[in-house]
């Protein structure tokens, strides 16, 4: 570090970007305030509270001018005596580089420095935010943590798991009337600058008098304004965020909400949850190969039911059509009538479990399908085969961890099945098709929808259907990041056999 202050200044806002969270605290003390120094510490990791008791205050308020008496007295000396007589606090230790300050200073402690020494202290005066438990995207092993409605508080649960310097923070003011804070959280180096220009440019072109939450910001800014696909991704978890910040992503922080939206979105990236990362690679990879199974029985179930029991009974086993169609004996309406009503309904009760208080939301809704379901068999609206196609169709959808893309696959599902009624198989292809061609031609943020699938990206298929082992994942998405791609260099484990003395 330099002897002088303003130089350490000037290095430690070039090296973090001048992040808003970053503070640099410059004062002056002693007698005729001839002493310059300067506090350093990250907003929301530290404690300002006690910052301002135990070391502000000793500093600036209660030295008496007696105690500095002569100042030729080279500032090493000096240290020692603020050390001993005027930091009340536990944790004071001596720091002599830049990799030391921005490793305390982004770990929430605060570094002291004083003009004319090269070296520093470090004051601990860490802050943990209390943290809240996620409601939307629950796991069963990883951190069981979630942003909180505080801007900075949720800078800081971020700041906590990447301590590095190139992490910047970026803020804007949006909204003429609410003036709400909006934070861009991303990591230099790894980033698109393209991709970080254009999440620039799209929030500067925006003109509305408030925002209440990110759902604002997220429709000002997509790239697909009619599409049912989501081209914005968000997330309630750190982990989450982190993550993508890792992968080049960038995220949108929007103060007084929980809810952190990241670009660019892919396709990809709705069927992948946080504990596929904490899980081993085998478990991890059969559960997402179950995701994309239940995307597609989420997705055309009712349809192909209806274009089968339609039109293609002769691929229908016999027993299996004779059943269907004793069962179907007694229903007045056609297939599609049939399977639209109870997708409605299922749809219905899903809504009003969701509205309901969480004591009673689950209980009504799963009640009241069975409920439903039975009464309108016995009534014969129904046959019991579209009451278990409906069923298994309404569980596989719950399996998508996302549920903006749950949603569009709700939406298409409808589609399928008029096509279905009208077409049979016939159009459930030709539905198909116009589903990926318009998958294909989606971007985000100028990054294709489908990658990597179309453009075909054989490296980035290591984290895709399946998940490879970490030490096989070596590389970031090479369509996110075009420097600093390499993530590690581990081999994979090698076995050990133990050796024993044979007698």
């Amino acid at each position: 570090m330099s002897a002088s202050i303003d130089a350490n200044i000037r290095h430690v806002k070039e090296t973090t970007g001048e992040s808003q969270d970053i503070v640099i605290r410059e004062f002056r003390f002693g007698a005729e305030q001839k002493l310059a120094a300067c506090l350093f510490y990250t907003e929301g990791l530290t404690d300002t509270n006690a910052l301002q008791q135990f070391v502000l205050e000793p500093l600036m308020v209660f030295l008496k001018e007696k105690d500095w008496t002569d100042y030729r007295i080279p500032p090493e000396v000096w240290f020692p005596f603020i050390e001993r007589s005027l930091l009340p606090i536990g944790g004071v230790s001596q720091i002599e580089n830049f990799e030391e300050l921005f490793t305390f200073m982004l770990s929430g402690e605060v570094i002291f420095l004083m003009q004319g020494s090269k070296k520093g202290y470090r004051v601990s005066l860490k802050s943990w935010k209390d943290r809240g438990v996620p409601e939307a995207e629950g796991v069963v092993r990883g951190p069981r943590e979630t942003f909180s409605e505080t801007m900075r508080t949720n800078t800081a649960l971020l700041r906590r798991k990447i301590n590095n310097p190139r992490l910047r923070l970026e803020g804007k003011t949006i909204g003429k009337i609410t003036k709400t804070q909006l934070s861009i959280m991303f990591i230099d180096g790894l980033v698109d600058d393209n991709v970080l220009n254009e999440v620039r440019k799209r929030l500067d072109r925006i003109d509305i008098d408030g925002i209440l939450e990110s759902g604002y910001i997220e429709e000002l800014i997509q790239d697909e304004v009619y599409s049912p696909f989501p081209t914005i991704h968000h997330t309630e978890k750190p982990d989450v965020v982190a993550a993508a910040l890792l992968e080049g992503r960038v995220a949108i922080i929007v103060d007084g909400t929980p809810i952190v939206l990241i670009v660019p979105a892919l396709f990809n990236q709705f069927f992948q949850a946080a504990e596929d990362y904490y899980e081993r690679s085998l478990i991890s990879s059969l559960i997402r190969i179950l995701r994309f199974i239940c995307l597609f029985i989420s997705l055309l179930a009712p349809a192909v039911y209806i274009a089968v029991t339609t039109f293609h009974q002769e691929m229908l086993p016999t027993p299996l059509l004779v059943n269907l169609m004793v069962q179907r004996e007694a229903v007045p309406f056609p297939a599609f009538v049939e399977a639209f009503m109870m997708e409605l309904m299922f749809e219905i009760l899903r809504e009003a479990g969701v509205r309901l208080p969480k004591a009673v939301g689950q209980t009504v809704s799963f009640v009241g399908a069975l409920v439903v379901g039975q009464a309108a068999v016995e009534a014969g609206i129904v046959s019991a085969g579209m009451v278990i196609v409906v069923a298994i169709t309404a569980i596989s959808s719950f399996v998508i961890p996302a549920y903006n893309m749950s949603i569009a696959l709700r939406i298409l599902r409808f589609i399928l099945m008029m096509i279905a009624a009208g077409f049979g198989l016939y159009g459930v292809m030709l539905g198909i098709i116009v589903i990926v061609l318009h998958l294909c031609s989606i971007r985000s943020f100028g990054i294709p929808y489908m990658t990597p699938y179309g453009p075909y990206i054989s490296s980035e298929f290591k984290d895709s259907v399946v998940r490879m082992p970490h030490w096989m994942m070596d590389k970031r998405p090479t369509s996110l990041v075009s420097e600093d791609v390499v993530r590690g260099n581990n081999s994979p484990p090698s076995k050990e056999k133990a050796k024993g003395k044979s007698k």
